[in-house]
């Protein structure tokens, strides 16, 4: 089965990352899950789905005239994509809200930061999901600058030092976490997601009619 980019991202919209977690680490990939410092700003920003376009910046001393390189990047987003920011800014913003409406504008739905965002409040106001490291007023001109995009980078992880995110992969992020699904199984992970989450929908049910815990574990096994 060969499923749409947005049938896959809108049915991803309806499955956990606890889910996909499960079904990642059953299929061997077993450090897919990022940091728990990643959360979403505002905390009301929601569920996070879309494919990888990668950003990657460094720490370097510049002149106050804006980064070139970080519009350009911008520019090459799409309908579906999900904007993912590296590199080694440490108590800087990646972006704000303008960035974030111009993204929006190209179809972007969201952004996952592995460093920090600014003007919080006005980006929930554009119903654009960002996860983030943390939050800072602190820009990045002069300080922060974009080198390359459309790479593979590194994500800091939850169970690893360090997550691959390639372009093209999957980012899944919602009140549990934030997960990458690798781009060669996407489809696979989404079908067995949506098996265990069919199951659970089946026990909370059976368990909210009566059943016993202990009863849904000899029924059902792990649950």
């Amino acid at each position: 089965m060969t499923l749409s980019k947005n049938d896959i991202r809108e049915r991803y919209l309806a499955v956990d990352t606890s889910n996909v977690a499960d079904v990642l680490d059953v299929m061997g990939h077993l450090h897919q899950g990022l940091d728990a410092a990643f959360t979403p700003y505002p905390a009301t920003a929601g569920k996070l789905a879309g494919w990888a376009y990668t950003i990657r910046g460094q720490m370097t001393p510049y002149g106050m005239g804006g980064d070139a390189e970080k519009m350009k990047a911008c520019e090459g987003l799409s309908e579906g994509d999900i904007s993912v920011w590296s590199g080694d800014g440490e108590g800087i913003c990646y972006f704000g809200e303008l960035i974030a409406i111009g993204m929006k504008e190209k179809g972007s739905r969201g952004a996952l930061v592995d460093g920090g965002i600014r003007d919080v409040r006005w980006i929930g106001e554009q119903s654009f999901p960002v996860y983030a490291r943390y939050r800072t007023p602190v820009q990045s001109i002069g300080r922060w600058k974009v080198n390359a995009f459309q790479v593979s980078v590194f994500l800091r992880g939850a169970t690893a030092d360090r997550v691959i995110v390639r372009p093209g992969d999957f980012v899944l992020a919602d009140e549990d976490g934030a997960i990458v699904i690798p781009q060669e199984i996407v489809e696979t992970v989404l079908i067995e997601a949506e098996k265990l989450t069919e199951g659970e929908k089946r026990i909370r049910s059976e368990l909210g009619s009566g059943l016993t815990l202990a009863a849904a574990l000899e029924k059902y096994g792990h649950v």
